[in-house]
């Protein structure tokens, strides 16, 4: 890289888009987490799960719950009744 970034950029940067993956997700519900999970290798739930992991590792406790509304933007099971197409898939 010509111009490296500082590390204490690259942790704000890498939030940044973080917040945007997020967002994204946020915006397109016709993406289903399993078309995501066969596509990708990883879905709404597993960015929650990495969410959680993350802060537990610093020491803030987050329920499974709460980390999903992180991601989701509202509670997981009113995003499922609202945008979740067909019946429930387990991940492979």
């Amino acid at each position: 890289m010509t111009n490296p970034i500082p590390e204490s950029d690259r942790t704000e940067i890498e939030a940044a888009a973080f917040r945007r993956l997020v967002e994204h997700l946020r915006q397109n519900t016709d993406v289903q987490n399993i078309d995501m999970m066969n596509l990708a290798g990883f879905c709404r739930n597993c960015l929650s799960k990495w969410y959680r992991a993350e802060a537990q590792e610093r020491g803030f406790e987050l329920s499974d719950p709460d980390a999903r509304e992180e991601i989701y933007g509202m509670p997981y099971e009113q995003w499922k009744e609202k945008y979740q197409i067909g019946p429930k898939q387990d991940h492979k």
